[in-house]
This record gives C-alpha cells, structure tokens and sequence, in this order.
C-alpha cells in the first residue's frame, strides 16, 4: 500500500466532515468542550455550500440579522451590506469568522472524505480523504448538509448536445453569457436566481419548467454600519426568539384561524406580510392552509392575484401563475424573487411547460420538443439540484456495525432518531439533517440546535462513562411514524419535491421534515437525552 506521510494521520475525539456553517460551529463549540478535532472539508476554503454556490444571482434567502451563527465574538463586529446577503458575502463572512476563531489550524482543506469505518473491537472510527489522510476517532460528525450531490436527470439524446454546460452547484468563474441563447432547465429557488441575472445578459433565454414556483418578495434592501449597531445589542433576543421559533425567525405566528378574520381584515393582513418581504406571507399564514384546501387556495389566490398583475403576457401569466394551482401553495420550497417576474415577461425570454410539451431530445446544438419546435443553444444550465437529504452520504462509504453502508439503509427509506442519528452507526451524527425541521428553517438556527444537542450528549456520555451510542430500531420507528403521523392530515403528503425526495426518479418518496418547528424537536431532542431515551449504551469497561 505504500507509506503514509505521518503529517496525515491523526488521533483526535471527534471528525466533523463539511466546513461550512455547521463544520464552522461544530468546530467552535467541540473546541469550547475541550476535544480535539479534525475538519475535512471537499473544497479548499471555508464556506461549505457557500464555497461552491457561485452561479450568476447565487443569495441567501433568510434575512440579515439571522443568516448568520450566534457566537458573540464573530458578530459582534461583522457588517452585512444587504438584508440578504449574496455569495461574496457569505465567503466574506466565513474569512471575518477564520479571522476571529483561527479555524484553519484544525481543517484539512481538499480532503473528500471517502471512507469511514466502525471497528467494533476498538469503538473507534477510521476516516480516510481522496487525499490521503486518515483519522482515528471516537465521535464521527457528519455535518456536509442536506444540499451537496448535484442531481442531473437523464434527457433524451443529452448526450449527443455538443454546447457549453453549467450545472448551478459547479459554476465556473469568469463565465460570460452575454448575446448567447441560454437554456436554464428547471424553475426552482436556484433557477429563479439565474433567470434574474441571464435574462438581463443573454440574447435569447428559455426556462424549462415542470411547474411553476410560488415565489415571494425578497425585499432586499442595503444596510448601513449605523443600523447594525444599533440593532447588535438586540441581536441575542433576536436569536433567541428565532431559536424557540418554528422556523428560526422572530416573525409571529397566527394564532386565529381565517374564519376569525372578514375578508377585508385577511386582505390588510395579506398586504402587510407581502410588503414585509422575506418569509414573512408564507409564516405569518393563518394554521389552517396546511391542512385545509379552501384555506390554502383563498393564500394561493391572493398571491397568483399579485403575481399575474405584474406579467403582460397572457401565455406566460397562465404558466406561471395559473388561475388553477398545481399544487397547495407553500408544500414546496417558495423562493425569494425582486425581479423574476419582470424577467420572464422580457420578450427575448421564453417559458416552456416540460408539461405540455416534453424533451423529445437533445441535438448537438439543442433541444427538439414533444410538439416538434427546434430551439438552439450554446449553453444549457441545470438548476436541476441536488440528491437531498440523502446525497451527502452517497459517496462517503460510510461502513457501521457488521459492514452495513448507511446509504444502503437509506435508500430503502432513511432512518434515524430525533434526526441526527441512526442504528447500526454508533457514535455518528448529523447536522442540518433529514427527519428534522431542516428544510422549514433558517439553516444556522437548526443547525446550531442540533449541534448543541450532540455536544450535550457527548458531554453526558464522557461524564457517565458511556463507551458507545446509538439509537434503538424502536425508537427510529416510532421517530418516522411521528413524522408521518404529523404530516399525515397535511397538504404536504400530496406535494412532489425535495422535500419530500420525490424530485430523483427511483428514490423513495417520503415525508423527511419534522413539521413540529425547531422550539418543539428541540425541547423533544433534550427530553430524550435526559434519561437517555430510545437509546443502546454501552458503558466504558473501567465504568463497570
């Protein structure tokens, strides 16, 4: 096999595999408790998803003052520029946290984690990198998020088009688009961000879509030092409120039910949330539009009636804001728009139903569809996203008790307890991870309940003297049916996305969001830990 450079091995309590928010957090608090840890990240800076999203419009979606994590030292004196802030800035953000923390001296940068292995004699994982390293370790945190293994569907003849293509998730500096005719496929967040920048660029664009999104205002704005600082002694009610929250915002909940309201009461509160921007319509809604249709389609109307007000052309306006929903408004991801409408509406900019008029097939120089209409391109970019939820475990070969790969298991329908760990798979956990309310939250609020809870529990295992640990195949069954038994009365079920895995072909389709929010999993996560409930322990020889 050859020797091994002994600067790339290592003996440390805990691996975290990922460096962005979570690995960034992970490493900070696992430090604070005195372990000693090693980082492997795939890219090769800081940033996680946020070192890869580069595509034209890349931004967060969750507003300033909460996209961000809650340790004092790195918020205390960082600005944003925008109330959402765009790539650059994340990147930015990640060198002021570098900068403040010194969280370089413990991550290995270019280093894909591509086998981790339990050895049951010695309860010990082993770790190894495309690059070479290899880390020893008791605690295996797998923090690289629900968003990481691209996903490209398999058209028709894709294979035989001979022009440029960008998938979002690996998008190429320096990339120049404009006089091209540009193809995007898929209408998602991502595609929405895209479109806004390349139908300003491009000669001719045409976005492919199955169906349309629900998108909502942004109401992106520039921020000033002034305010931050007036606003930073604030910031830790803030983050409070968000982290008892459901979604991770200080934004109210409806307490009333519609029928509370006249219509000219739900009309003013409507015009109020939409002026608001960011997430405010879709989390200040009235309880009842998730499990009542009349409910939900009174929100749907009210929206389609804002959107098809901005879209001069008829055939478009009826694709992308149909009088008739295709699906309840708010059981798919909804993005954030400023101009997407507008964009749309350009007249060197086409809308295509892949419902009404599928891909025949791919040429070298474009795309025929079902009704016989040649477009050619010389780029095509999928927004196609990502393998969720269960990407990020795909390619890590990740090897439990008796030789089992977790994503085996997973593809037959993924398993754990209270969303960050699974049998068979002793002292390995996860963050920002499925069977959590991950896909409903803002990411670093969930993420950072999380990690708390797993350095809770390492904490309580170290001082009890527990060797292992690992949920119950009980207690992962009653999690799941939890979780479907929630959404079982929602409109969530009939909903095909992400969210729900639906959008590979093959892939089991399943609820995978705990819709509880994060103030109910987090209050669950700590009552099971306190009498270690739903959990297989096994206790340190020298503690017996």
């Amino acid at each position: 096999m050859g020797s091994i450079e002994h600067d790339k091995v290592f003996h440390v309590d805990a691996v975290i595999v990922g460096a962005g928010f979570s690995g960034t957090y992970g490493l900070h608090k696992m430090r604070q408790a005195g372990l000693k840890v090693k980082v492997f990240e795939a890219g090769s800076d800081l940033g996680g998803t946020w070192y890869w999203n580069r595509y034209p419009g890349a931004r967060v979606d969750s507003e300033y003052p909460y996209y961000q994590l809650t340790i004092p030292e790195v918020y205390k004196d960082f600005y944003f520029s925008e109330r959402f802030p765009d790539h650059r800035e994340i990147r930015r953000y990640f060198a002021h946290a570098e900068k403040v923390l010194n969280l370089k001296k413990d991550i290995e940068f270019n280093a894909r984690v591509n086998s981790a292995v339990w050895d049951e004699a010695t309860s010990l994982w082993t770790i190894r990198t495309e690059a070479g390293h290899i880390a020893v370790t008791k605690y295996f945190c797998m923090f690289s998020g629900l968003l990481h293994r691209q996903y490209t569907p398999k058209f028709p003849g894709f294979e035989n088009y001979k022009g440029v293509v960008h998938h979002s998730s690996a998008w190429p500096e320096g990339v120049d688009m404009t006089g091209k005719k540009v193809a995007v496929v898929g209408a998602g967040a991502t595609s929405v961000q895209i479109v806004q920048e390349l139908s300003k660029q491009a000669d001719q664009l045409a976005m492919f879509m199955r169906r349309p999104s629900h998108c909502v205002p942004m109401g992106n704005r520039r921020l000033n030092n002034a305010e931050q600082d007036a606003w930073r002694p604030y910031y830790k009610t803030l983050f409070d409120v968000g982290r008892g929250s459901a979604a991770g915002f200080a934004i109210p909940r409806q307490t009333k039910n519609m029928t509370d309201f006249t219509e000219a009461e739900r009309e003013a509160l409507y015009e109020d949330l939409w002026r608001a921007g960011g997430f405010h319509f879709a989390a200040g809604q009235f309880p009842e539009i998730f499990v009542d249709r009349k409910a939900n389609r009174v929100a749907y109307d009210f929206w389609a009636k804002k959107i098809r007000a901005r879209i001069s052309d008829p055939v478009k306006r009826d694709l992308l804001a149909p009088l008739e929903p295709d699906y309840p408004i708010f059981t798919k991801r909804y993005p954030l728009e400023h101009d997407y409408y507008e964009c749309l509406d350009r007249e060197n900019v086409e809308v295509v139903s892949l419902k009404n008029t599928p891909f025949k097939t791919f040429t070298e120089n474009g795309v025929v569809t079902e009704d016989g209409k040649v477009r050619e391109f010389d780029c095509v970019v999928m927004a196609t996203g990502f393998e969720s939820f269960t990407g990020s475990v795909a390619t890590m070969n990740i090897k439990g008790k008796n030789g089992v790969d977790m994503y085996d298991v997973w593809t037959k329908g993924v398993r754990t307890y209270l969303g960050m760990v699974t049998n068979g798979f002793p002292n390995c956990f996860s963050a920002y991870s499925p069977q959590a309310p991950t896909a409903l939250s803002n990411g670093p609020t969930i993420l950072e309940c999380q990690i708390d809870w797993i350095i809770a529990a390492i904490n309580k295992m170290e001082k009890e003297g527990v060797e292992t640990l690992e949920p119950s195949i009980e207690a992962e069954n009653l999690w799941i049916k939890s979780i479907n038994d929630a959404a079982e009365p929602t409109l969530f079920n009939e909903t095909d996305s992400w969210w729900t895995g639906a959008n590979v072909p093959g892939k089991k389709r399943e609820i995978l969001t705990y819709l509880g929010g994060i103030g109910a999993y987090e209050a669950e996560c700590h009552s099971a830990l306190e009498s270690w409930k739903g959990f297989e322990l096994k206790q340190r020889k020298s503690a017996v």
